[in-house]
């Protein structure tokens, strides 16, 4: 490789001492970069403080006067390698500052002494996880971890136990993550969970495999294995229907029509049960699976013109068309959810705003009730509850996707998500906490984690995903998974793991 220096003019700022970027490329296009702040005066590490320079693989921060490092302090420096900040007076690294260096293999912190209590736990366990070689870290506190390493700190059960009494609800008490536990090789594009028999399965649509995959989980291995295949033409939903001890998965198609298969448990695998009218389903979007006094129906959303958007029904005998919703609006998702205790459906579309029906407990149908305005081409809508309260998402491939809120009256906007290539933004919880999984075909997908103090969905970690199309929570043997759907790599299994801090 040849080295190559930078020729950019400007001086260099007041009490920095500052290099020139170096280059070092095995082609003129493709290079490594190096940026060194020496003796600066700057107080904190700010959040995205480095995020302008993406192809950053060299961070020298050595003999600086900053006191803090914040959260997603190095977001955006994907490519970054060695990160240096020795000899400052750092007093607090925030839980989430190395979120998102995930080519980091090198990080030296000597030079800088570290209250180790409870709010150093979070590094304490992160410097055992990590891939990363890091530095000694020293102790300045307390007394009897002075001058040792905070590796070497055996207990922190007083003062996190004292620290949870006192803040019950203090994030910092608990280290929350995904990572990654399964990687499945192949592409999907949606994912469903079902219960039977007190296992758990999930059904893959792999549309380029014209496959739908149903997994199960493996109590011994603890993996998700094949269980069974369902053989289509380009599948691209797969949706499971349980009536009593009978088990149903509606598989949507581009092509051939779409049907319906059912466990056979003499074959022990799903079979053709029944077929759904080409006529009114041309180019399926989404399965919606709900429920209506006692009374089973699924919906398919259509997103061609020449298509229905359609209401099914089981009569004891098979599934049946029920009510075909409209005409011509390419919808592109159905979501039911109880508003004030009444059943509606809201269908989102490309070619309007999304609209809201409502059930007519008379002619027990789904009638027109309102639309949510200003909100043109929307991909998806998802509902989820939280804080006693009706939340809905609208996922956006272009521009703001949504978060808004039920007020008794209509739905109202609390958060807007910038969204570049989103097809999907998926909320979901594990133990009490709450996520939005919002994906990009541009860029990292990102989770978000609500903060019930700011009453708001802030940033939580970047994964990426190739063309994610879905992502859906699975919980079993005590664990809790999401699935993340890929049109064009792996479909990745992540697991939430939880670290209580204060034990």
């Amino acid at each position: 490789p040849r080295r190559v220096s930078s020729t950019s003019g400007g001086g260099c700022p007041a009490g920095c001492e500052c290099r020139r970027l170096a280059l070092l490329a095995s082609s003129p296009t493709v290079g490594f970069c190096e940026l060194s702040l020496v003796n600066g005066t700057f107080s904190e590490v700010k959040d995205r403080m480095f995020s302008h320079l993406p192809s950053l693989q060299l961070l020298l921060l050595n003999s600086n006067s900053f006191t803090v490092i914040r959260d997603d302090a190095f977001a955006g420096l994907f490519h970054l390698e060695y990160l240096f900040i020795e000899g400052n007076k750092i007093q607090t690294i925030s839980r989430n500052a190395f979120r998102g260096l995930r080519d980091l293999t090198h990080l030296d912190l000597r030079g800088n002494k570290f209250e180790c209590d409870c709010k150093a736990k979070w590094l304490f366990l992160w410097l055992k996880m990590t891939n990363s070689t890091v530095s000694d870290v020293l102790c300045i506190g307390p007394a009897e971890y002075q001058d040792k390493k905070l590796n070497d700190v055996t207990s922190f059960d007083y003062e996190c136990t004292t620290t949870a009494r006192m803040y019950p609800n203090c994030y910092q008490c608990m280290f929350l993550d995904f990572v990654v536990h399964q990687i499945l090789p192949y592409q999907s594009v949606s994912v469903d969970t079902f219960n039977s028999k007190n296992d758990v399965f999930v059904a893959i649509a792999q549309p380029s495999m014209e496959n739908c995959m149903v997994l199960e989980w493996d109590h011994i291995e603890m993996n998700f294995r094949s269980y069974d295949n369902i053989t289509g033409q380009s599948i691209v939903g797969c949706k499971a229907i349980l009536v009593g001890d009978q088990v149903f998965v509606v598989v949507a198609q581009l092509f051939g029509g779409s049907h319906i298969y059912k466990y056979d448990e003499s074959w022990t695998k799903f079979v053709k049960f029944q077929d759904i009218e080409v006529s009114r389903i041309s180019k399926p979007n989404d399965i919606e699976l709900f429920e209506i006094d006692s009374e089973m129906f699924f919906v398919i959303a259509d997103s061609s013109k020449a298509g229905l958007s359609t209401v099914y029904k089981w009569n004891n005998k098979g599934f049946y068309s029920y009510q075909s919703l409209h005409e011509w609006f390419r919808d592109t998702d159905a979501e039911f959810l109880d508003i004030d205790g009444k059943s509606h459906l809201i269908l989102s579309s490309r070619s309007q705003v999304p609209i809201i029906l409502q059930w007519n407990k008379v002619s027990k149908k789904f009638v027109p009730h309102s639309e949510i305005p200003n909100m043109e081409d929307v991909l998806a809508v998802k509902s989820f509850r939280m804080e006693n309260s009706l939340f809905i998402t609208l996922t956006r491939f272009i521009g703001d996707s949504r978060v808004m809120k039920w007020n008794s009256k209509q739905f109202v906007e609390i958060q807007a998500l910038p969204s570049r290539g989103a097809m999907t933004l998926q909320p979901f919880s594990f133990k009490n906490n709450y996520y939005l999984a919002l994906g990009s075909d541009y860029t990292f997908s990102q989770i978000y984690q609500w903060d019930g103090e700011k009453k708001l969905f802030r940033l939580f970690k970047e994964i990426y995903v190739q063309a994610p199309r879905s992502f859906t929570a699975v919980s079993t043997d005590r664990r809790d998974f999401f699935f993340a759907s890929s049109f064009k790599g792996n479909t990745q299994i992540f697991e939430h793991i939880i670290i209580d801090l204060s034990l």
